[in-house]
């Protein structure tokens, strides 16, 4: 029976400065020779694109925590998004909290270009200023509005700072929206601080991950996953086999079935493989 395995990126199978390590490219490129390899992160096409620069990629990649599976080609296969009314009711209540968003939206259907829309820098806080600087300063992307607002087609509105603050706005957002929203909280490594992460109720990886094996036609039985986040928990449980790297938290470990002994900064995801 053909073998489906995918992976998350940050802090599972990209370095820690983010980039793919040569040895993970060289075996990355020799087992999807065989074998279909694929991609769940939070990462958007074109910084994943990016990543995989001289690398193959020949199966549906899930983007953008699910909230969109697309082929390398560009084709889409399955696409969440937000509407601008819930988009303006999150930004209307992260205010109460004195925080603005960054807004991830859809531009082009066609090309997937995207629009990452910022608030003001004055009205930024200090790990989003640092972001921005750091990974952003020269993304065609970015956009600064003089005004943070909802726009349709948004496939994720992201926060990011303290915990003290995030996780009441977050639990404020989910009594206010219920069902028509995906509520994700979870600390960042790099930057020190929470991201907080709303998108379509059915944005999330093992949604996506359903899409990808039905496209293939490859059970979920025979499917392998690695991770180390709380979004990768759900993609976890219906997986045949879930994988967490060293450095992945208590929380995901809990729901794997095989912890390595090696973390991202040391391969663990291409070292598995390799031996597969």
């Amino acid at each position: 029976m053909q073998q489906l395995f995918i992976t998350d990126l940050d802090h599972t199978f990209l370095h820690s400065s983010q980039k793919v390590t040569p040895y993970s490219k060289k075996v990355w490129n020799k087992k999807a020779k065989e074998t279909p390899l694929s991609i769940a992160t939070a990462r958007s096409f074109n910084k994943t694109e990016e990543f995989f620069k001289g690398m193959r990629l020949n199966t549906p990649l899930i983007l953008l925590d699910g909230a969109m599976v697309v082929t390398p080609e560009k084709k889409l296969i399955e696409i969440k998004t937000l509407k601008k009314d819930i988009v303006n009711l999150i930004i209307n209540e992260g205010r109460k909290f004195q925080i603005e968003p960054f807004i991830i939206a859809l531009k082009d259907h066609r090309t997937l270009e995207e629009s990452f829309l910022l608030p003001p820098i004055i009205n930024m806080n200090s790990y989003q200023d640092t972001l921005i600087k750091k990974s952003y300063s020269k993304d065609k992307r970015v956009k600064f509005c003089k005004k943070i607002e909802g726009v349709n087609d948004t496939l994720k509105v992201v926060y990011m700072g303290e915990e003290s603050i995030l996780r009441p706005l977050s639990i404020q957002i989910k009594e206010l929206l219920k069902n028509e929203i995906e509520v994700k909280l979870a600390p960042e490594k790099y930057m020190g601080c929470y991201f907080l992460t709303l998108l379509h109720p059915l944005a999330d990886k093992a949604h996506a991950l359903k899409k990808v094996n039905e496209y293939l036609d490859i059970s979920l039985k025979n499917t392998t996953v690695f991770g180390d986040s709380l979004n990768d928990i759900e993609m976890f449980k219906i997986a045949g086999t879930s994988i967490a790297v060293s450095n992945a938290l208590d929380e995901v470990k809990k729901e794997a079935s095989i912890i390595l002994p090696h973390s991202n900064d040391e391969d663990g995801v291409a070292r598995y493989l390799d031996k597969v």
